[in-house]
Parts: C-alpha cells; sequence; structure tokens
C-alpha cells in the first residue's frame, strides 16, 4: 500500500465553482501517473477523495468549506416512511450487476439522463469520450448495476468497492418514470448490498450546504460527515 503522505498531489488553478454560483473552486489531485491500489484508493476514500475514471480528487478551496464527505453506516440506517413507499413501488426491478465495460444501452441511458435532468450543468452535452473517461475507465472493484423492468432498462448505479465499504460513484435513470424515483431507489438499495456484504459504509460523495442539487443526501440517516479529519454523526 502506498501511504497517503507519500503520493503527489497537484492543485487546480482556481476555477468557477460547479455548485455554488458567484464561488471559485480548488481541486487537489492525486498524480495521475501513480498506480493507486485497492488498499490506498480505501484509504482515499476514507480521507473524503473521490475517483472520476482515472482521477482521485478533492475539494481544497481557500475560502469555502462547503464540500463535506458524506457516508451511510449501514449497520444502523433505518427507512423513512417514504423511503418504504419507493422500496414497494420498486420490488417488480430485476438486478443484474456487470463489469465496467461498454455497454450501447448504457450509454444510450445516460445520454438521456444528461439531457432530460442536467442539461444546465458542465456535463451537458453528454458525449461517449465523457462517457468512457467518467465512468469506464474503471478499477477492478467497480461494478454496474443495472435495474431493469422486464428487458427495459430504467437505471444504472456505478459503484466501487473499498476495503470499508461500497462508494456509490454515479447514478443515472429513465427520468420518465419518475414515479419510481429511481435514484432514491438505487442508494436505498446500495445500503441493503453494503449491509449484505458485511461491510460497513456506503460513501455518497460530498454534500454541500446550499447546493439544491446535493441536499438528499441528508434524507438518508444516520448520516456521518467528514469534519476536520473526524468522521462525525449526525441524528
Amino acid at each position: 500500500m502506498t501511504k497517503l503522505q507519500s503520493l503527489v498531489y497537484f492543485a487546480t488553478p482556481e476555477h468557477e465553482c460547479s455548485y455554488l454560483e458567484g464561488r471559485l473552486a480548488t481541486t487537489v489531485f492525486v498524480d495521475p501517473t501513480v498506480e493507486i491500489d485497492f488498499e490506498t484508493y480505501s484509504r482515499l476514500s476514507l480521507n473524503g477523495f473521490r475517483r472520476s475514471g482515472n482521477h482521485y480528487y478533492k475539494p481544497k478551496c481557500e475560502a469555502c468549506s462547503a464540500c463535506i464527505p458524506v457516508r451511510i453506516p449501514v449497520a444502523h440506517f433505518r427507512l423513512s416512511k417514504s423511503q418504504k413507499r419507493i422500496v414497494s413501488r420498486n420490488k417488480d426491478l430485476r438486478v443484474n450487476i456487470r463489469k465496467a465495460e461498454y455497454n450501447p444501452r448504457h450509454f444510450a441511458l445516460y445520454e438521456h439522463y444528461i439531457n432530460s435532468k442536467h442539461a444546465d450543468g458542465d456535463m451537458y452535452p453528454p458525449s461517449l469520450s465523457q462517457f468512457e473517461n467518467f465512468l469506464l475507465e474503471a478499477r477492478p472493484e467497480t461494478e454496474f448495476v443495472e435495474f431493469l423492468a422486464g428487458e427495459e432498462l430504467l437505471a444504472v448505479a456505478v459503484i466501487d468497492h473499498t476495503a470499508d465499504g461500497l462508494s456509490a460513484i454515479y447514478t443515472f435513470y429513465d427520468s420518465r418514470h419518475a414515479r419510481r424515483s429511481l435514484g432514491v431507489f438505487a442508494v436505498l438499495w446500495q445500503i441493503a448490498y453494503a449491509n449484505e456484504r458485511n461491510v460497513p459504509y456506503l460513501y455518497l460523495g460530498y454534500w454541500i450546504r446550499g447546493c439544491q442539487k446535493m441536499s438528499y443526501k441528508t434524507n438518508y440517516r444516520p448520516l456521518e460527515m467528514l469534519v476536520h479529519g473526524r468522521w462525525l454523526g449526525i441524528g
């Protein structure tokens, strides 16, 4: 395992923040030429880093600390009434787990999702190269979890396995099935999957105060936040 303090890190110049209007952001990346093994990746996740393709990063903004890493301690998670209804509405879905490899159905669904849900974001317009760089430049432990109604592909959750849990990399789904709340259901399924595998945490990335797109993460309780190097529980 590579010790985190021995890794080389690079900081980007300040750039426009993707989440908070009017803010400038700086991102720290691990040297992309270094091969990150499983244990090192697990330690990076534990210390608030995220993965996008072959890049491992975390925000490090001089004047802002709004991006807070969060994780769910799955053994203590309890479904709310609304979450129970979402599970019930999706009990007909079939789940299929695949390796990270190109599938034209996955890309078509990803393209639909970005166009319908994130046309105002920096991932628009979607492209095949973007999809490949983001999701198919994966790790050996990466899985693509398909949610199907019959043979119709409704959602895909991309997850990584780490030493102490699962890391939710990205979920994309068919927005025409709004009643199913597929994004929520995908998270609930991942919580159950982590429990089934007897690993303690589901890492959800960053909760960002003031960012509506990230506010959903506090709907999963209890939740832990990484604050000043310590994971602290909230309700």
